[in-house]
């Protein structure tokens, strides 16, 4: 079981998405991101398997959560440097997780 000592070691801020491309070379479906998560943190890359609920044109200036502290991930020629989070809809497909306010500050920290 989890404790909250472990919840805590989680690092998940506030993203918004700058940019959006196709990522062709990924084995399934995927969307390269560029994230902006403010000054504290910066620009990351993510790899994230959207492209069935998302356009690509639709991204850029949505707000997303994403676990900034884990060690990049090699995806193909690609590395993801942030988890994007998500959860399943009825069919398995991702939908983002985002703050329910735009007013959410980029860069903020869940707690």
């Amino acid at each position: 079981m989890a404790t909250i000592e472990d919840f805590l070691k989680l690092d998940i801020r506030v993203g918004r998405i700058i940019e959006a491309r196709e990522f062709p070379e990924a084995r399934k479906p995927a969307y390269k991101l560029t994230i902006d998560f403010g000054p504290e943190i910066g620009m990351k890359r993510s790899s994230a398997q959207i492209v069935s609920r998302y356009a690509i044109d639709d991204l850029p200036g949505k707000l997303v959560l994403a676990v900034v502290n884990f060690p990049p991930r090699r995806i193909g020629p690609y590395e993801s440097e942030v988890l994007t989070l998500g959860v399943p809809d009825a069919d398995g497909r991702v939908i983002l997780i985002s703050p329910d306010s735009p007013d959410a500050a980029v860069g903020a920290k869940l707690y």
